[in-house]
This record gives structure tokens, C-alpha cells and sequence, in this order.
């Protein structure tokens, strides 16, 4: 074969190839519109966020929802209620991007309710993608957020104190709640206290748009001032309205050393399914220390311009929520280690 033979062998075959590694992994492509959103606990974050969408309203105005609806929460992991660094304080992370590519996060806000909602005035009244620590806090107040007494929940008193014990750092994946048996019981430290806590969700609206949006409280009895990858744009977060949107959950340190869901976007970019994207994603992670990986948890969920989803771990356990109008439920990721 000559090279113009080649060449044209070549232009006639690629977007046979493309299109096989599209549909070699994942699920159906979904009626839009359609959110998904990491753990069970995102079923009724869904739900807040699927009013919106069902009324065709828009995806980012959906997320931002979502979002809220978990930073309500009094009880868990994220928002206000969820656990303090090891100074006792509880700082939030939020991060939210649309179609368009514009995005606004906080980092390290304390004494707010709703770090999503501030993080979207940032996107949408500054020059800015992130504000942190108290800038972040300056400006939420500025712009009408109340402060809030920065008290700890019952829950996340009672878990510091037993923490304060020990006061030793060392979190254990994958743990199930004795009083909550079954296949998605959530994630424990070795004391007890509720080890995941990232809350992030992606959608796609009635036009075909996408946006995405993440909120945590970081990881419980970090070192004050820690920030994970919930609100970097690129790592706990990316959304590319030409090809898709991602979003991740876990440790934030790994998933920032690859970029990760801008790589599982490029990906998708690529051809692979949302499903296979994720998996090559985690398959950086682990390939960068396997041993390392054994000992740590990272997944990631996309969402393609096709409304095709799909996730992957590394670790059994990572489960994530679907709604649309042909689906409500949760599914288990599959996973490497």
C-alpha cells in the first residue's frame, strides 16, 4: 500500500474505529435531560435537581440545585453538618462550571451555608475562577450570604471528640456501617466516622447543554487549610460542552496529580465511552504506585454529549445515582483493586 492508499484507508477507517470504541463500554444513551451524581446519597440531590430540569430549566441552574439541596444537610458529611479539620473548624470547597466554560469556586470558607452558590456569584460577577479562605467569606458576605455560627453539629461533636482520642489521621476506605448492610453502605474511618464526603453532580438540560457543580467539607481531621480537588476546575471537575462533563469523589490528592476529570474528558474527546474514559483515568492513578493504590479510593463519573454515562474506581464501593425520564436508581462502578 502506497502512502496515498494509506492515507485515504486511513480517512475512511477512523471514524469506523471511533465510533466501535464509543459503544464498546457503558450504558445506553438516556432520554435527555439527565443528572448523575456520585454515592446514594445523590438520589435526592437528584431529585433537587431534576425539578429544575424536568420544568426545562438549565443544566447549571440544575446543579446549583442539587447542590444546595446536600449543603441542607445537618447530619453528614457535607455542608455545615459534616466533620472539622483537626482545629475543630469546618471548612467548605465548592466548585461549579457551565456549558460555556465559565466557572467560579471557594476554597477554605468558613461560616457559609451555600459555598455553591457563592462560588457561582464568583463565577458570574468576577474576573475570578477562585476565592479562598477568608476572601471567600468577605466576599459571600458582600454579596448577601449570611454568617452562620460556625457550631458543630451533634454528629460531627461527638465524632471529633472521639477523633481528639487519638488524634491520628488514618482513613480507612471502604468500611460498611454496621447498622446499614448491603452493597452501598457508606465508607467509615477505622473510629467510626463517615470517610466519604464529596458531593459532585453533572447534567445535561432540554438544549443539550451541560454543566456540573461539586461541594464538600473536605476530608474529616485534615490539617486546617487543606484543599482537596473538589473545587479545581480540571480535578474534581470539567465540563466541555463539545464532548462531555466528569466529575470525581475521594482522595483529592491523587485525583489533582493526574488532572483527573479533564483527563477522563479528553478522553471522551478520544472516542471512549464515559465508562472507559473513567476507567483509563484510574488506571493512571494506579499505575503511578500500585501499592499506594491499594490503599486509597478515587472514582470518577462522566457524562457524554450523547447523554451516555458511565463510572469507575479503584476500589470495590464506589456507587453513584441516576434520573432521567427512563431511569431513577443507583448503580455500582466497576473498579480495578
Amino acid at each position: 500500500m502506497n502512502r496515498r492508499k494509506f492515507l485515504h484507508f486511513s480517512a475512511l477507517t477512523a471514524p469506523l474505529l471511533t465510533a466501535t470504541r464509543s459503544f464498546a463500554s457503558g450504558f445506553e444513551a438516556a432520554n435527555r435531560p439527565i443528572v448523575i451524581s456520585t454515592w446514594d446519597s445523590g438520589m435526592p440531590v437528584n431529585a433537587a435537581a431534576w425539578k429544575v430540569l424536568s420544568a426545562k430549566g438549565s443544566a447549571l441552574d440544575a446543579v446549583e440545585a442539587g447542590a444546595r439541596h446536600m449543603e441542607d444537610r445537618i447530619d453528614c458529611c457535607v455542608g455545615l453538618g459534616g466533620y472539622p479539620d483537626r482545629d475543630g473548624i469546618v471548612t467548605l470547597d465548592s466548585c461549579i462550571m457551565d456549558h460555556q466554560s465559565n466557572c467560579g469556586a471557594v476554597a477554605g470558607i468558613e461560616k457559609i451555608k451555600h459555598p455553591v452558590s457563592v462560588a457561582r456569584k464568583v463565577m458570574e460577577k468576577t474576573p475570578h475562577v477562585i476565592l479562598v479562605g477568608a476572601g471567600a467569606q468577605q466576599f459571600a458576605v458582600e454579596n448577601g450570604f449570611p454568617l452562620e455560627s460556625g457550631e458543630l453539629s451533634e454528629s460531627a461533636k461527638k465524632a471529633y471528640a472521639e477523633w481528639l482520642k487519638k488524634s491520628e489521621y488514618k482513613p480507612v476506605i471502604n468500611i460498611e456501617n454496621k447498622k446499614q448492610n448491603g452493597p452501598f453502605a457508606p465508607q467509615f474511618f477505622d473510629d467510626g466516622t463517615l470517610n466519604h464526603d464529596t458531593m459532585g453532580l453533572v447534567a445535561m438540560d432540554m438544549n443539550n447543554d451541560l454543566s456540573g457543580a461539586v461541594t464538600t467539607s473536605g476530608m474529616a481531621f485534615k490539617i486546617h487549610g487543606r484543599v482537596g480537588d473538589s473545587p479545581i476546575i480540571g480535578a474534581g471537575l470539567f465540563v466541555d460542552n463539545e464532548v462531555g462533563a466528569a466529575t470525581s469523589s475521594g482522595l483529592g490528592e491523587e485525583v489533582i496529580r493526574i488532572c483527573g476529570t479533564h483527563l477522563v474528558v479528553e478522553f471522551m474527546r478520544q472516542g471512549y465511552s464515559p465508562e472507559l474514559a473513567c476507567k483509563k483515568a484510574c488506571e493512571r492513578i494506579v499505575k503511578r504506585n500500585l501499592e499506594k493504590a491499594k490503599t486509597l479510593q478515587v472514582g470518577f463519573l462522566a457524562l457524554n454529549k450523547k447523554g451516555q454515562y458511565g463510572a469507575y474506581a479503584i476500589q470495590k464501593g464506589f456507587v453513584f445515582s441516576v434520573k432521567s425520564e427512563k431511569e431513577n436508581q443507583i448503580h455500582q462502578s466497576k473498579y480495578l483493586v
